[in-house]
């Protein structure tokens, strides 16, 4: 089953099925992109841009306004959760000022829970990781996250490279992508501040 869909190109930017992201939408056309998913049925793509040329990566995640706040010079902050994944069957001609796909949906799988080692090797690295970035993390809230949150929660939010980003999206299950999170991590902890370094 195929769909259409306005996008959102954002490099960096990931969403799962099932988590939330916070978007501040400033460009004319993506406020008319929030103006358009707003009077029809509040969904919008995210997907990431392969490069400068504007080819798309080919999988990308549907999101559902959840929250919007319509700011007074016609900025919006917006709160997309998480809906299915989908992959492009072909970018439309439109006459919008966003871009529009047409999509298939891709099922939801039901992740089993991570091994106690994985869950553990994820948590000890990510500590490590943390130091080594200067965050400031709560590690006792971290602890009371379910696997799934865990997993895809460092994969929206760690600063890797949009490949890498990509890589983690498109993991066929979160033990998979629990392992490339830790090698991620060991990979850019190691190379912090070498601009020259990218994993493709």
């Amino acid at each position: 089953m195929t769909t259409r869909l306005s996008i959102f190109p954002l490099p960096g930017a990931l969403l799962f099925p099932g988590m939330q992201l916070p978007l501040h939408l400033f460009e004319p056309r993506y406020r008319a992109m929030i103006s358009d998913a707003m009077a029809r049925d509040r969904r919008i793509g995210m997907i990431q841009p392969r490069g400068d040329d504007g080819e798309l990566y080919q999988i990308g995640c549907v999101g559902k306004i959840a929250e919007v706040e319509a700011l007074e010079d016609g900025r919006y902050n917006v709160i997309l959760e998480g809906v299915a994944l989908f992959r492009i069957v072909r970018e439309l001609d439109v006459s919008t000022a966003f871009r529009q796909v047409e999509a298939e949906l891709l099922p939801i799988l039901e992740d089993d829970a991570l091994s106690l080692g994985r869950r553990s090797s994820l948590e000890l690295e990510s500590r490590r990781f943390a130091e080594v970035q200067g965050y400031a993390v709560d590690w006792d809230a971290v602890a009371r996250l379910d696997d799934e949150s865990l997993v895809n929660g460092i994969a929206q939010i760690a600063p890797f490279d949009s490949a890498a980003k990509q890589a983690l999206l498109e993991a066929p299950d979160i033990e998979t992508r629990a392992e490339l999170i830790i090698q991620l991590m060991q990979f850019f902890g190691r190379h912090d501040g070498d601009e020259s370094v990218t994993l493709q």
